[in-house]
């Protein structure tokens, strides 16, 4: 029998304190726990992106970190990106407006490496879109829309 741990951490803003197992991930605890299903479960061993969420402002695979990893930080999930009245951020309403969502099940992963890019880089080349994106995995768009509508974001970002 396992002994749980306790974790606090902010999530999308709101302190947060859970008592969970230690072998529980980051994204396992967001979609079970706290019941954000935006943050995908795809191959769970890193590879995809489906499951990126930022981890004290950076783009993570949460589905390799441990739970416990987070105790003290801030994540930030696709849910929280919207506004308080649930209008889309730049990111979020770019990758509609160019069809960059086809199937959507990559798409919370790739909005949250965007917002980590922006966050770093105002206006980045392709080039620099194309590497924040290489974690992402998407079997629909081809990237061209993807990439497109990170550029038209980076256009609409507060500075």
């Amino acid at each position: 029998m396992s002994r749980l741990v306790t974790i606090e951490m902010t999530v999308n803003g709101k302190a947060v304190s859970l008592a969970v197992d230690p072998g529980k991930t980051l994204l396992e605890v967001l979609r079970q726990d706290l019941l954000l299903t935006g943050t995908k479960a795809g191959c769970e061993a890193g590879e995809c992106g489906a499951c990126t969420v930022l981890l004290d402002g950076q783009p993570v695979a949460s589905c390799l970190v441990p739970a416990a990893a987070a105790h003290g930080g801030s994540v930030e999930t696709v849910e929280g990106l919207a506004g308080a009245d649930g209008a889309l951020d730049a990111v979020q309403a770019a990758l509609v407006r160019e069809g960059a969502v086809q199937c959507g099940f990559c798409t919370p992963g790739i909005a949250m490496s965007a917002v980590a890019l922006l966050r770093e880089t105002r206006h980045p080349t392709e080039a620099a879109i194309r590497e924040a994106l290489a974690g992402n995995l998407c079997r629909c768009t081809g990237y061209a829309r993807v990439v497109r509508a990170v550029n038209a974001a980076a256009e609409e970002v507060e500075p």
